[in-house]
């Protein structure tokens, strides 16, 4: 499992757009992980880090958002919402173990596997800069926009 200070290995996953993004890149990455696109949860944490895209830029930083969504389901999602950063497939589970966001949960007495909402940010070098584990949306961004101003 994925936690602070550690140095990850290159990965690549598919955007919404059928194109291949790679990591380590050039600037500072925010990983996070959402557990189904077009679900009120994940539409709003989506559509805050886009209204938000700007100012990150400014701080150095790129967004991607991660979930099993099929390539297909995320063009759908992004052209819904107007989302224009990248949108990453990861349909075999690879990244999701990796960082171990892929976790067992339970609602309404039923047990299953499930994304757990979590964010993470990759320095330049790949060295995980912070995480975020059991994400609650509001005011989310916000605390990411202040640990990138701190960095």
């Amino acid at each position: 499992m994925v936690k602070e200070s550690i140095k990850l290995s290159p990965f690549k996953l598919i955007n919404q757009n059928g194109e291949i993004v790679k990591f380590p890149n050039k600037k500072v990455s925010i990983l996070f992980f959402y557990p189904k696109a077009n679900t009120p949860g994940c539409t709003k944490e989506a559509v805050e880090f886009e209204s938000n895209l700007k100012k990150i830029k400014k701080l150095n930083a790129c967004v991607y958002g991660i979930s099993k969504d099929s390539i297909k389901r995320q063009k759908n999602f992004s052209d819904k919402f107007n989302i224009s950063l990248d949108l990453l497939s990861d349909e075999n589970n690879d990244i999701c173990e990796k960082f171990g966001v892929w976790v067992k949960k339970s609602m309404y007495g039923r047990t299953f596997f499930g994304i757990e909402r979590s964010t993470f940010v990759l320095g330049k070098n790949m060295k995980v800069l912070k995480e975020w584990r059991k994400v609650k949306v509001r005011d989310h961004v916000l605390e990411v926009m202040s640990f990138l101003k701190s960095i």
